[in-house]
């Protein structure tokens, strides 16, 4: 049976979205709820993961009437492979990402760019020292050198485990040896799965997904943690800043430009070129009033946390972006990407810029960027942009609604400083029950969701426990639209989280990055399991992940869970056709690493079994409700 065409009002919270899908629809224009209804009902075989495509004596579908396929992998093998690449995937994604990264900073260590710099010389002289880098009496490049070594090495295959193990508490550390968990290299544990998964190797459902499990503790506690640490050091430390977010922060006057993606390394150059006085000089030549730049999701994240860079909005809000008609250009890096980006571009007067030869879209423009002429590649495309300007249509411009204010910026520096440099003062809080105890909520938008109403709701509800909500990534612009990223959302928090966040200074859901910068929250739980002298997963921490849809946030999920950290999801990944797969997914975790995962589409009903849980660790802490 086909689904239910869903209303305008029923497919998001937001007035911006309402305002442009009705544009949407009134242009002719194609956006992902119209797709999904195409694509509805969709295959049980493949949202149960139960169709095997992995070799060509198939492909096979267990049902009762073939319980096994032609190799004779029944359903739990085939689930536990399909679930396995899937990960695989995610961890590929943002540890690519984090290599990135490393080249970049290994061309500024060897003077191969002039285009970027160290902007964080302290940050980077105090991990060197943390990784057993030296550092006393050295050139601060020669030390670049050495920390950019380092980094690589946590991909490879030569070591037992990964750099930033170092930051994981001594008891947490041996129970993932004696599971068998501990990561050893990034590129490593994505190959062996790969082979793993390969048909004839591995078959047995609970050892693939043990080893899945480690291989998201790779990119967890290295691809991803060293991508967001080097972005620190090459780009600045995140401190809280304003900024504002919605598609309100277009400028129908301006030059409007978008950067999409998630790597900084093209934006930040971006926004070095639009800021150069050539540059709006010549715009301002073409009849525009300057030149106004705004994010979209993580990319997005990245620029307003470290520059207050306004944020025009999420996943789900790209296409709508672009249908509001003023937008000259949007210019993507990789990941979360739409491909109907170039067509919805084509109905106005759009221009999609692609930069990274791992992420072409057809009927999109290349501009390839590169360490040694990002400043040159970012001028050549805001000329691009401004060249654009002409082709604009006035009548079909519809910019809805003003911006709201948001505060980001709070990375785990920014955070010790506001307590005074110590991380005594919540754990204090969270002895005394004022704090109850933190939660994450990162991730995606699905249209298989009414657009954040999942994400907003749950937010609400934890602080309303005297829970601290962290976000990263879609979340974000979620919050922040919702006005829950402002110290004066204080009023609708608990009346221990008020009081505490009310002295610090700080909203009750604070802003931590992208979602590569997840990695701030396993360190953060880290630092706090240290701080008490217990493992993480004794802490009262959950994560979240409502409205998700990408496999890296199923990688996410999992070396969070793999880590200690009970972890919520909206809706399960495509391992129920498996008994075995999904209960140690639900329950199995828990005995092996003390933290699992738990499904659940309703927020409210979220918002309990989370609250639940940390009753649960505070009790085992020994703390008082």
């Amino acid at each position: 049976m086909p689904a239910k065409i869903k209303t305008i009002e029923e497919m998001s919270i937001w007035e911006d979205a309402h305002q442009m899908l009705r544009k949407a629809k009134k242009d002719g224009v194609e956006t992902a709820w119209d797709r999904l209804e195409k694509q509805t009902p969709h295959c049980k075989f493949g949202e149960t993961g139960v169709c095997c495509r992995i070799c060509t004596m198939g492909p096979c579908r267990i049902s009762k009437k073939a319980p096994l396929g032609v190799c004779g992998a029944d359903a739990d093998v085939i689930v536990s492979r399909n679930f396995g690449r899937f990960l695989a995937g995610g961890a590929a994604g943002h540890s690519d990402h984090g290599r990135d990264c490393i080249e970049a900073f290994h061309a500024v260590a060897h003077g191969e760019t002039k285009d970027y710099t160290i902007k964080d010389e302290q940050k980077m002289l105090r991990i060197a020292q943390e990784l057993g880098v030296e550092t006393e009496g050295r050139e601060l490049l020669d030390v670049a050198k050495d920390l950019a070594d380092e980094f690589f090495e946590s991909f490879g295959s030569k070591r037992d485990e990964v750099g930033f193990i170092c930051r994981v508490p001594e008891k947490q550390k041996e129970n993932w040896k004696k599971l068998g968990l501990m990561p050893r290299g990034v590129d490593r544990e994505i190959t062996e799965m790969m082979h793993r998964t390969h048909m004839g190797c591995d078959n047995d459902a609970a050892n693939t997904l043990i080893h899945g499990a480690r291989m998201c503790l790779g990119d967890g506690w290295a691809g991803s943690m060293i991508a967001t640490e080097i972005s620190d050091i090459l780009f600045g430390t995140p401190s809280p800043r304003k900024a504002k977010v919605n598609l309100g922060v277009l400028k129908e006057d301006q030059i409007n430009i978008l950067v999409h993606g998630h790597n900084p390394i093209v934006s930040e150059m971006i926004l070095e070129a639009v800021n150069e006085q050539e540059m709006i000089d010549l715009a301002k030549e073409k009849g525009a009033a300057g030149i106004n730049l705004a994010g979209l999701c993580c990319t997005g994240n990245e620029l307003m946390m470290r520059k207050g860079i306004p944020m025009a909005g999420n996943h789900l809000m790209t296409e709508l972006a672009i249908v509001t008609g003023a937008v000259e250009l949007i210019v993507v890096d990789y990941q979360c990407i739409m491909p109907s980006l170039v067509q919805v571009g084509k109905c106005y007067h759009t221009k999609m810029i692609t930069t990274a030869d791992k992420a072409k879209f057809t009927g999109a423009d290349h501009v390839k960027f590169e360490m040694h002429n990002g400043k040159e590649q970012a001028r050549k495309v805001v000329r691009m942009a401004i060249d654009r300007f002409a082709m604009r249509n006035p009548d079909r411009v519809e910019i809805p609604c003003e911006p709201v204010d948001i505060v980001t910026g709070f990375s785990n520096e920014a955070l010790l400083d506001a307590m005074g440099g110590s991380l005594t003062p919540l754990v204090d809080a969270i002895k005394a029950g004022k704090v109850r105890g933190a939660v994450g909520i990162v991730g995606c938008n699905n249209p298989k969701y009414k657009h954040d109403y999942c994400n907003v709701n749950l937010a609400r509800e934890l602080i309303k426990k005297d829970i601290l909500v962290i976000v990263t990534g879609c979340v974000t612009t979620a919050a922040g639209k919702a006005g829950l990223l402002v110290p004066e959302a204080i009023e609708q928090a608990g009346p221990g989280l008020k009081e505490i966040c009310g002295a610090l200074g700080i909203p009750p859901v604070i802003h931590m990055g992208s979602c590569v910068d997840n990695a701030r929250i396993l360190q953060l739980a880290a630092l706090l399991a240290n701080e008490i002298g217990v493992s993480i997963s004794d802490l009262p921490l959950a994560t979240s992940s409502p409205e998700w849809y990408s496999e890296k946030a199923a990688t996410i999920g999992a070396y969070a869970v793999a880590s200690g950290i009970y972890t919520h999801l909206g809706h399960p990944p495509n391992i129920t056709g498996s008994p075995i797969v999904t209960n140690l997914a639900l329950e199995g975790l828990d005995d092996l690493v003390g933290a699992c995962f738990g499904i659940e589409p309703d927020p409210f009903k979220a918002a309990e079994l989370i609250d639940e849980r940390i009753k649960l660790k505070r009790k085992g802490l020994g703390l008082e409700e």
